[in-house]
C-alpha cells in the first residue's frame, strides 16, 4: 500500500504542478510573439508553417514560451492549440486518450493548412507532443500532410516513471487513472493497448522526415531510449552527444537553447548554422 500511495501521490503532484504552473498567468493572455497569427503567410524560405504540440498537462502556449518566439523570429508561421482537455479541464491539456488527441491535432493541422494555403506543415512536439503526432502520421493520414517532424523529450514506447508506472500496471490501476480524467496516463503505461498499436510495425512511416531529440538526464521518460526510432527517414539525437555540457532534464528541454538550435537546423537543413554547444542545466528537471 505504501508503494500505491507513492504512485498516486506522484501522479497527483504531477498534474497539480502542471495546472498550477500554467495558472500563474492569465489564460486569456495572448502570446506577444506573433505566433497563432492567422494572417501569416509562409515565405519561400520556410514554406511549411510549424505546428507546435505540447506535452501532458501543458497547454498551447506555456510549453513553448521560449521556442515559439524563436521560430517566429526565424521567419516561420507558428501555431499551437491546447488539445486533450478532460474533466480535469482548466489550462491542462494532453490528458484525454491519445488516439482522440491525435484526431484533434489532425483537425488543427487541417485548419492551419487551410488558413495558410500550405500543402504540408512541420510539426515540433515535446513529450506527449511526440507520441500523439506519431499516431496521427501513422494511422490518421498525417503522413501526407507533414513534411518534417521534430520531437524532443520523445516517448514512443511508454515510460516506467522510474518504476512507478510499472507498479501501476502491476496493480491494475489503468482504469483508475482513466476514471480521474487522464486517459493519456494509462496510454503511457508500458504494454498499453495504445502503445501496442503505435508500435505494431515501425513508428516512423514513409513520407515525413523524423528527428527525435532525447536527454540522458530524463527522469520522466524512463528509459530515455523510449524516444529513439528506427528507419531510413529518422535522425536520432542524444543531446549529450552534441553537447556534453548540457544536463537538461525532461522539462528543461522546452527552454534549452541547444535544443532550439537543433530544432531550427532540422527544420531547415539547407540553411542550418554550425551548432554551438552552450552549457545548460535544469538540475535534472
Amino acid at each position: 500500500m505504501a508503494k500505491l500511495r507513492t504512485f498516486l501521490a506522484a501522479l497527483a503532484l504531477s498534474l497539480l504542478a502542471s495546472t498550477t504552473l500554467t495558472a500563474t498567468a492569465s489564460a486569456d493572455a495572448p502570446p506577444r510573439s506573433g505566433w497563432n497569427n492567422w494572417s501569416c503567410r509562409p515565405s519561400a524560405a520556410h514554406p511549411e508553417p510549424v505546428v507546435l504540440v505540447h506535452g501532458l498537462g501543458a497547454n498551447s502556449w506555456d510549453n513553448f514560451l521560449t521556442l515559439a518566439p524563436t521560430l517566429r523570429s526565424a521567419g516561420y508561421c507558428v501555431y499551437s492549440e491546447t488539445y486533450g482537455r478532460t474533466v480535469l479541464g482548466g489550462l491542462a491539456g494532453g490528458l484525454a486518450p491519445m488516439a482522440d488527441s491525435a484526431a484533434e491535432v489532425g483537425a488543427f493541422v487541417d485548419r492551419v493548412r487551410a488558413a495558410t494555403g500550405a500543402a504540408k506543415v512541420d510539426i515540433v512536439g515535446h513529450s506527449e507532443g511526440t507520441t500523439v503526432p506519431a499516431y496521427y502520421m501513422k494511422y490518421l493520414g498525417g503522413a501526407a500532410k507533414v513534411d518534417d517532424f521534430v520531437g524532443f523529450g520523445s516517448n514512443f514506447r511508454g515510460t516506467t516513471l522510474n518504476g512507478l508506472a510499472t507498479l501501476a500496471a502491476g496493480l491494475g490501476l489503468q482504469d483508475l487513472l482513466t476514471g480521474v480524467g487522464c486517459g493519456a496516463c494509462t496510454d503511457f503505461l508500458p504494454g498499453s493497448a495504445f502503445l501496442a498499436e503505435l508500435n505494431d510495425g515501425p513508428v516512423a512511416v514513409p513520407g515525413p522526415t523524423y528527428t527525435t531529440i532525447v536527454t540522458r538526464y530524463d527522469r520522466v521518460v524512463t528509459p530515455y531510449t523510449s524516444g529513439l526510432l528506427t528507419g531510413d527517414n529518422v535522425t536520432n539525437i542524444v543531446l549529450q552527444d552534441k553537447c556534453r555540457l548540457d544536463t537538461a532534464g525532461h522539462l528543461g528541454l522546452a527552454v534549452d537553447p541547444n535544443v532550439a538550435q537543433l530544432v531550427l537546423n532540422r527544420l531547415d537543413p539547407d540553411g542550418s548554422k554550425p551548432f554551438r554547444c552552450r552549457p545548460f542545466t535544469t538540475i535534472g528537471i
